[in-house]
C-alpha cells in the first residue's frame, strides 16, 4: 500500500472526533496497511492515526520497538482499532513531537503505565498493558482519535514549548 501525506496542524480533520469501526473489512485492513506504510517512512516515527492521513475512523499503529526509549519495553507492531484505555498509572513528563506538527516539540504529563483493550486486524479483542515509552506513544495516536493534539497538552506554552531544530 501506498505511504500517504501527513495532515499537518491546523487542518481541521486533525481536532474531528473520530468513529468507531463497526465492521472490520478489507477497506481497514488496507487503512491500517497504509498507516503502517506511513509510520515506517516518518523519520522517527513510532506510530500514526488514521485521522493524521485524513480519515476519521478509531484506527492506529504503534511500534516503539526500534526507538531507543522502548527497544527493551515493547509489544511489537500493535495495530489497533477501536483502542479504549481502561486504566492509568504513574505519571511522568516527557518530550513529545508528532509529524502533523512538525515544528516543534514539547513536554507533555503523561500515566507511565496503561491497559488498554483494541481489536485486532482479524476481529479478536486484545488486552495488555503497557509501560514507559510504549504507553506514552498509544496515549499520543488515542489521543489523535480524540481530535487532540500534544499542543493541546503541553505542561506550559511559556516553557515547555520548543522549536524544533531539524527534522
Amino acid at each position: 500500500m501506498p505511504v500517504q501525506p501527513i495532515l499537518r496542524y491546523p487542518h481541521p480533520v486533525l481536532k474531528k472526533l473520530c468513529h468507531r469501526v463497526e465492521q472490520i473489512d478489507q477497506s481497514i485492513h488496507g487503512l491500517i496497511q497504509d498507516l503502517v506504510d506511513t509510520m515506517h517512512e516518518g523519520p522517527g516515527s513510532v506510530g500514526v492515526a488514521a485521522s493524521q492521513i485524513g480519515v476519521t475512523l478509531r484506527v492506529c499503529v504503534v511500534d516503539v520497538s526500534k526507538n531507543r526509549h522502548g527497544k527493551e519495553n515493547n509489544h511489537g507492531l500493535l495495530c489497533m482499532i477501536n483502542p479504549e484505555i481502561t486504566a492509568r498509572s504513574g505519571s511522568a513528563t516527557m518530550r513529545e513531537g508528532c509529524m502533523s506538527v512538525p515544528d516543534y516539540t514539547g513536554d507533555v504529563d503523561r500515566a507511565t503505565g496503561i491497559t488498554l483493550q483494541f481489536s485486532e486486524p482479524d476481529g479478536s479483542l486484545q488486552e495488555i498493558e503497557a509501560s514507559g515509552f510504549e504507553a506514552v506513544a498509544i496515549q499520543h495516536e488515542m489521543d489523535h482519535l480524540d481530535g487532540v493534539l500534544f499542543l493541546d497538552r503541553v505542561t506550559s506554552i511559556k516553557t515547555g514549548l520548543f522549536r524544533r531544530k531539524s527534522y
